[in-house]
């Protein structure tokens, strides 16, 4: 891996309805010229024919006509730019309750959450429900953005209240890094460039953050965890003997290097790393989220979903499973009884549903224990039994073999996502 090649950095926004998320990313697009000028000028000419006395920067994200005419994020829209410093890709998730599994599925990836809040409201429901989320989600960096100072008069009192609630709420869930940043998305202040407007502000601006956040830590480099995806045996040409067997994946945890002595699951065959190979050549160790090929010492049965980790750090082999579940499914609730397919690294397994523990209200915490289903966007524990063993950790220590999806077995669509407890 080239050590000079800028690393690059996930982040998802989140933030109640007209906070100005895609208003800030359009600002983070425009000021870092990451965008085209033909793309430009159709910006101004809609926000124009609106009526709008501003270029509406919030147009280069928001991409359907829904959005548009509403004036909402209502899908995720994934954006792409890059500094010398740091490729980025932001994930802009809607900020309405009924749009729950679509903040789910851009923050499951993220290395950091940027939350806004509008100075005028401070802290409302909707920010604390993101906040949550994305705790629940171990999202390892959290950025607080007060938005809209411009309309507030720049005032450092109203910063430092919303500041001292939020850090205070933030204590209550498990936000390992928090940063606080006073902007105006709509005039650019503290986006790309240091603000004139608040001289009391100490920090540095929001991109500057983003480009220095130092997120190299945050992966699970403990426990080594390699799904095996694919077995690679080349077919021999007439004459030639080809004696290559190799195990095709990507690194979900840990380091592997050759030389090191493995073990594979769910067999509980042990081994000696041969070599690793990669799509440019050998490679002397492999490290998330590398794409590899493992070869072994010894010749063992290996197939698609089964893992090599070390003998004495191992994951949980268990049919059994408890799990906190996001449903995103608005055909048909989960209720105890159903059966799926889950799919959790590269093993797919058949599961019945055995018991729903309770139902989460995420904007109060409670735990409705009476509840007998999961309707569309809501989240709640829940115990399911799998036909073949699944090899995982526990989520709050492993994002990768922590996580799986629930898929309809009648539709094939996905209809929840899960985090194991």
């Amino acid at each position: 891996m080239d050590q000079s090649a800028p690393d690059l950095l996930r982040f998802a926004t989140a933030g109640s309805v007209d906070d100005g998320k895609s208003t800030l990313i359009g600002r983070l697009l425009y000021d870092s010229k990451s965008i085209f000028e033909d793309q430009l000028a159709a910006v101004e000419a809609t926000s124009t024919a609106r009526g709008d006395d501003y270029t509406d920067l919030a147009l280069l994200t928001d991409g359907l006509r829904a959005e548009r005419e509403q004036g909402i994020t209502i899908d995720v829209a994934y954006r792409y730019f890059a500094t010398p410093r740091r490729k980025f890709i932001i994930a802009d998730t809607p900020g309405h309750t009924q749009y729950t599994r679509n903040m789910v599925t851009g923050a499951s990836t993220a290395d950091l959450a940027l939350i806004l809040v509008d100075a005028r409201k401070g802290l409302v429901e909707q920010s604390r429900r993101h906040a949550f989320l994305c705790s629940l989600l171990r999202v390892p960096h959290m950025v607080l953005c007060v938005n809209k100072m411009d309309l507030v008069d720049w005032s450092e009192e109203v910063y430092e209240r919303i500041r001292a609630d939020f850090t205070a709420f933030a204590a209550k869930l498990d936000v390992p890094d928090l940063a606080v940043v006073p902007v105006s998305a709509l005039k650019g202040d503290n986006i790309v460039e240091r603000s004139q407007n608040m001289p009391w502000y100490a920090g540095t601006s929001l991109l500057h953050h983003l480009e220095n956040v130092h997120i190299g830590s945050d992966r699970n480099l403990v426990d080594a965890r390699f799904p095996v995806q694919h077995v690679i045996r080349p077919q021999s040409q007439a004459g030639e003997a080809r004696d290559y067997r190799g195990y095709a994946g990507q690194v979900a945890s840990g380091v592997l290097k050759p030389g090191d002595e493995v073990m594979v699951l769910p067999s509980g065959f042990t081994s000696t790393i041969a070599g690793i190979d990669t799509a440019s050549g050998p490679v002397t160790e492999a490290y998330p989220p590398m794409s590899v090929t493992v070869r072994l010492e010894d010749e063992i049965d290996i197939s698609r979903g089964d893992m090599i980790c070390r003998p004495g750090n191992s994951p949980q082999v268990s049919q059994d499973v408890e799990a906190l579940v996001c449903w995103m499914d608005e055909s048909a609730p989960l209720a105890p009884g159903r059966k799926y397919t889950v799919k959790h690294t590269t093993r797919t397994a058949r599961a019945i549903v055995k018991d729903l523990t309770y139902r989460l209200d995420i904007n109060t915490l409670h735990r409705d224990e009476a509840a007998t289903a999961l309707n569309l966007n809501e989240i709640g524990r829940v115990r399911l039994r799998t036909t073949v063993p699944l090899l995982h950790d526990e989520y709050r220590r492993n994002r990768a073999t922590g996580g799986f999806i629930i898929i309809d077995e009648a539709t094939n669509k996905t209809a929840g996502a899960a985090i194991i407890l």
